[in-house]
């Protein structure tokens, strides 16, 4: 039933995926990650090198060794839960089933959760959804660890700029979609269905 009426929605419209494989798409995130490297880690060095000197540096390893060690780790579950999370809220608000449209899950060969919209979207709100964990938990933090000099808050910004390398991605994979155009989360790949207007 539910493929049946987004046929008749689409009937005017040309279907065009935009898909890459999994190894692919985590070697083509590293080319949005360098890029992020390189603005941010040089400017917090050079706002804050006083965090970088030797005896600041062993004194912060030395009080802080199971934090280095432990916090990424702990971070990076949860993180990825509320990362999914953002994606699927973002999206079920402008989704005429709410959060029915929305299905959350795990990738179990890759440990990794996901999440996917069964309803076709406006190209604006594909987006959105789409960059709201990038934003919220990646380089927002990033941004304001490097204002105020927090070492942590801005590691983690940049952990989850990193993590968001996928979506930003198939984001770029839309660079040519038209603001008229509907987009679809695939279901079963990295990517998404662009339907283009006749």
């Amino acid at each position: 039933m539910e493929d049946l009426s987004l046929e008749a929605e689409t009937i005017n419209y040309k279907k065009e995926e935009l898909t890459v494989g999994v190894a692919r798409a985590n070697l083509l995130a590293l080319v949005f990650i360098v890029p992020v490297l390189l603005l941010f880690v040089p400017a917090y060095l050079w706002l804050w090198p006083e965090q970088f000197e030797l005896h600041t540096l062993q004194s912060f390893f030395r009080e802080n060794r199971e934090k280095v060690f432990f916090y990424p780790l702990l971070l990076i579950i949860p993180g990825a839960v509320v990362h999914e999370l953002l994606h699927g809220l973002t999206w079920a608000a402008f989704c005429k089933n709410g959060l029915r449209s929305i299905k959350y899950g795990m990738l179990w060969q890759m440990l990794t959760p996901y999440c996917h919209c069964k309803e076709m979207l406006s190209l604006r709100t594909y987006v959105l959804g789409g960059m709201m964990p990038g934003l919220v938990m990646g380089v927002l933090p990033t941004i304001a660890g490097l204002l105020i000099g927090n070492i942590y808050l801005f590691a983690s910004g940049l952990l989850f700029t990193f993590a968001a390398g996928g979506y930003a991605l198939i984001l770029w994979m839309l660079r040519k979609a038209r603001k008229e155009d509907l987009v679809q989360d695939h279901p079963g790949l990295i990517g998404c269905i662009v339907y283009r207007k006749l």
